[in-house]
């Protein structure tokens, strides 16, 4: 496992972030919809920070795991595994769902996707 300093430390930086949202804002736009687009990317700044090499289609893994997650919330996946009443359990899987973080997720994807590929061309004009 390689650590990759610059993907940790953004990591870092929009896990502090997303902790600050949580706790300190309560408001309709940043915490529901601005967090869900940087959940996204703060997972995919960890996952790239501890592997080796890139994934060209992790901000689409990604986008399918979060979706999956929100899924759950309309199953109500917590309650039917009795998980309901751990905090920790409800705080991971949510307990509403909305098709509009799923639309988050998926604009967080796009970016991440625009990202990837500015890092390409950045890379691909450095070996010139």
């Amino acid at each position: 496992m390689k650590i990759h300093i610059k993907y940790i430390s953004v990591f870092l930086i929009l896990l502090i972030t997303e902790i600050l949202i949580a706790l300190f804002v309560h408001d309709a736009f940043i915490r529901p919809y601005f967090g869900d687009v940087l959940v996204v990317i703060l997972m995919y700044t960890f996952i790239r920070g501890i592997t080796k090499k890139p994934i060209k289609l992790l901000p689409i893994y990604l986008f399918l795991f979060a979706s999956s997650v929100e899924l759950a919330q309309y199953y109500h996946v917590a309650n039917i595994l009795h998980l309901q009443n751990n905090r920790l359990i409800s705080t991971i899987i949510g307990a509403s769902f909305d098709t509009k973080d799923i639309l988050c997720y998926l604009v967080a994807a796009v970016i991440l996707i625009v990202w990837q590929r500015i890092e390409e061309i950045k890379f691909l004009k450095n070996l010139k």
